[in-house]
């Protein structure tokens, strides 16, 4: 059977690149995601992509953005049934309480929370009877820690309406995941701030990208009597 598309939407240099690899290697027609600032890295990524014998397509987008979220739907679905749509934009930002403005604040929720419920929504409006959409959570989805107000209550606004999602789009047919990233993932910018954190990866202290993917995949293709919503990851030795 011919497999449909997958859109990813926050398609950066770690799991969002880990996930197209993947979906690409499956059969999957990839449309990649990320605002035009990172036009050039999305498209390296579908010229690699393609390369080893995938189909990739970016399309730049502004996520925070109801007309360009609405277009990347409509141009998707122009290539046929969207089968996996997934939400992977982070937002992970340090603000002590006293240093955070109403600009930021406000910021990293339409980053983390509106921006998802503008994917989420256009994902229902396009699926049919089938599918699924997984939201990437993290630690503070589930508990706020001292310096993260922003992030934290964006995400767990982001996890009140996966679960929401999930109670209404899955008597559809429509499988609805959020996933708990705990844990500090291999990507540039870890390896760039946090450099001893980023030593723990010579012993898979820290979160594989190209694992998540893994079990993104597996997550994709449960059957309607097994399905997972939440689901947590973390390497082994990470405390929680």
């Amino acid at each position: 059977m011919k497999k449909g598309s997958v859109i990813i939407v926050g398609t950066g240099p770690g799991l969002g690149s880990s996930l197209a690899r993947k979906f690409a290697k499956e059969g999957h027609h990839v449309f990649v995601a990320r605002r035009e600032r990172n036009a050039a890295a999305l498209d390296e990524l579908c010229d690699e992509i393609k390369n080893n014998g995938g189909n990739a397509t970016a399309i730049a987008t502004d996520a925070r953005d109801e007309d360009q979220v609405i277009n990347l739907f409509s141009k998707v679905s122009e290539h046929g049934q969207i089968d996996c749509v997934i939400f992977n934009i982070g937002a992970n930002v340090f603000f002590p309480i006293k240093d955070t403005t109403a600009r930021v604040f406000k910021k990293v929720w339409e980053m983390a929370t509106f921006a998802g419920f503008l994917v989420g929504r256009e994902s229902a409006k396009h699926m049919k009877n089938k599918g699924t959409i997984i939201f990437t959570g993290a630690t503070a989805s589930l508990r706020g820690s001292s310096g993260f107000s922003a992030f934290s209550s964006a995400k767990f606004g982001l996890r009140a309406l996966a679960q929401s999602l999930a109670r209404e789009l899955g008597p559809q047919g429509i499988h609805v995941v959020h996933t708990i990233i705990d844990g500090a993932i291999d990507h540039p910018w870890i390896k760039e701030n946090f450099p001893d954190t980023y030593k723990l990866k010579a012993v898979d202290g820290i979160l594989n990208p190209d694992q998540i993917a893994e079990t993104y995949y597996n997550l994709h293709l449960q059957e309607k009597s097994v399905w997972t919503h939440e689901i947590d990851l973390r390497p082994y030795m990470e405390k929680f």
